[in-house]
């Protein structure tokens, strides 16, 4: 009762209240515009009890008379960098969930006839902010960016800016109680001020069409509801340059044809340089294009079949023992993928960083890209339900002009009944109302022996919602064998694409030992336990793609063993060294031979 008391509260306090400053939908390619970064070192409060609120810290006030007192200051105390976790900044934080308050100043040019918006990439996991000693936004879900507009907020000097963030578990929250990865709280990401003209490039979408190898669509949306704005569409390489007029929405739609486009792939990641402008505003990128599409048991790239030689990982660097945010975190994450013959990321379980995305893009990754719906979510709850919507618009409204992105991930190893069914229903709703070209899946974790027909069966009706069927099974780890693998036979989503999206067990780097006794955590049994899920995926007849879990080690709270894990998920193929273990080779070789 206790805690569905506190869940009310937290939520009451994060969603009701201040309804009126929820954060707005950033608009498409911040990298792309003229940004000041408030990265680097914040002041910090760590605020245990929650009593910042009560205090108003965000104030910030000092004492001016002698009666003056306040127990509180931002000042001399403690230091985190921004962008990362808190839990890897100091030891007394390593396993707390809680508030802390961020704080920083700022200076900024101010333009005639322009706007400011405060951009964060994420912050973990809902926070509130205050500029100037006035809330201006809040922000729920920790991997997904969000904008505030600050023009008539902000001073040319000296600007007071304070976060309250908070990372606690809630029943209803997007992931809610219990997860395995570790909760690091924080602003997490990168933070901006970002300057645009009054009426700027809000949005575009500019993508090859389906399944046509010489037409590309696009659309264009300004920030106001201005017709007849002209906007031209250029890609230089391409010898193309259309003009477009806006609607009465400020809107403006497209399609052309194109010669001589290289599409995108893993092999030859083309990208095209693309600018979008009007008359006072322009937005440049890198795209790629190319065509996905699925028919029958089969998944096309291109106009030809694809076998997907996926992994996961987290976003997390584990030597740092921290969150991964930097171009050079994504290039470590992603050169041991590239190193281990893949072909695609699965990027879980939450949208991860931008610079992973888009340097996955240059080089040459398939994505699949989810939210954070994983295993025991409130589906009953509406007001859960429309968070996770407003986290999928998030994650889709930033990445939807990455070719890259193959695969929106609507759940992972979620239990049938009508309410999730309504819930994740809902995702797919909101998502191809905004992307209808990339495919849709969710892992499942339903997959039994059937004794009486001696084969592998799934019952989940859902699965026929879904382009792409995704199994995550742990045979020799969590589940015994049944059969020995040369007989383990699969009769599971047939006429649909089938992935195995997560199989393997845990190993600690350079432990030897029994290769047939479970318990030995030993990299011998590891090696057994993929030797022979290898062998059973020959038996799966509409396998198209194999997705081992997981790159790397990783921490997570639900690993007790003292010895063996020690708030370290060890199914990595990699240690949290940076130590390849016998795995990983059996897996290079299987891909190898892709």
């Amino acid at each position: 009762m206790k805690m569905k008391l506190f869940n009310l509260v937290l939520s009451t306090f994060f969603v009701l209240t201040f309804s009126d400053l929820v954060a707005q939908q950033t608009m498409t390619n911040i990298y792309g515009r003229e940004v000041q970064s408030l990265n680097g070192k914040w002041d910090a409060i760590i605020d245990m009890y929650d009593q910042g609120r009560k205090n108003k810290i965000y104030l910030n006030k000092k004492p001016e008379t002698k009666i003056d007192f306040y127990e509180y200051s931002f000042d001399n105390g403690y230091r985190l960098n921004v962008p990362s976790d808190w839990n890897s900044q100091m030891p007394e934080l390593k396993y707390y969930e809680g508030t802390i308050w961020y704080a920083r100043r700022f200076d900024v040019a101010r333009k005639d006839n322009n706007r400011l918006f405060l951009y964060f990439g994420a912050v973990s996991y809902r926070c509130k902010i205050y500029l100037n000693g006035k809330e201006i936004g809040l922000h729920e879900g920790g991997f997904t960016p969000f904008q505030i507009d600050v023009t008539d907020a902000v001073k040319e000097k000296d600007n007071f800016l304070a976060l309250e963030v908070n990372n606690t578990r809630t029943v209803d929250a997007i992931p809610a109680m219990a997860f395995d990865w570790w909760n690091y709280g924080g602003i997490t990401r990168d933070v901006f001020l970002v300057n645009t003209p009054n009426v700027f490039i809000e949005d575009y979408f500019i993508q090859l069409d389906k399944t046509k190898a010489d037409k590309i669509n696009a659309t264009v949306k300004l920030s106001e509801k201005i017709a007849n704005t002209a906007v031209t569409i250029e890609i230089p390489e391409l010898k193309l340059k259309q003009t477009l007029t806006t609607d009465a929405n400020g809107e403006a739609k497209t399609s052309f044809t194109v010669k001589n486009l290289q599409r995108w792939s893993p092999t030859a990641p083309k990208l095209y340089n693309v600018k979008v402008a009007t008359a006072k505003d322009q937005v440049a990128e890198q795209i790629g294009f190319r065509n996905v599409w699925v028919k029958g048991e089969d998944i096309y790239l291109n106009d030809k079949p694809i076998f997907l030689k996926s992994i996961s990982f987290h976003e997390e660097i584990p030597q740092r023992k921290g969150r991964a945010f930097s171009e050079a975190d994504a290039v470590v994450l992603l050169s041991e993928a590239k190193a281990l013959g893949c072909n695609m990321i699965r990027l879980a379980h939450y949208p991860q960083n931008e610079y992973i995305v888009r340097m996955a893009e240059k080089m040459g990754f398939l994505l699949w890209e989810e939210i954070p719906i994983w295993q025991g979510i409130d589906f009953k709850n509406d007001a859960t339900r429309e968070k996770a919507g407003k986290m999928m618009t998030e994650m889709v409204m930033r990445d939807k002009n990455r070719c890259a992105l193959t695969f929106w991930g609507v759940a992972n190893e979620t239990q049938p009944s009508a309410a999730r069914n309504a819930f994740i229903k809902h995702l797919i709703e909101t998502t191809k109302a905004i992307d209808t070209t990339r495919l849709l899946t969710a892992a499942f974790d339903l997959v039994r022996f059937n004794k009486e027909r001696q084969v592998f069966v799934m019952d989940d009706p859902f699965i026929k919602e879904l382009d792409v069927v995704a199994i995550n099974k742990y045979m020799g780890w969590y589940h015994p064998w049944p059969v020995t693998p040369d007989k383990a036979i699969w009769d599971v989503a047939k006429g649909q694409p089938l992935i195995i999206s997560e199989f393997g067990g845990e190993a600690l780097f350079g432990k030897l030992g029994d290769a047939d006794v479970v318990s030995s955590w030993s990299e011998d049994y590891q090696a057994t336990l993929y030797k022979e899920n290898l062998e059973m995926f020959k038996h799966i007849p509409n396998l198209r793609g194999t997705s081992p879990w997981v790159l790397f080690d990783f921490r997570s709270p639900f690993r007790f063993h003292p010895t063996n894990q020690e708030d370290w998920n060890r199914k990595g193929l990699v240690s949290d060294q940076g130590y390849r273990k016998k795995a990983w080779y059996l897996m290079k070789e299987y891909y190898d031979g892709k």
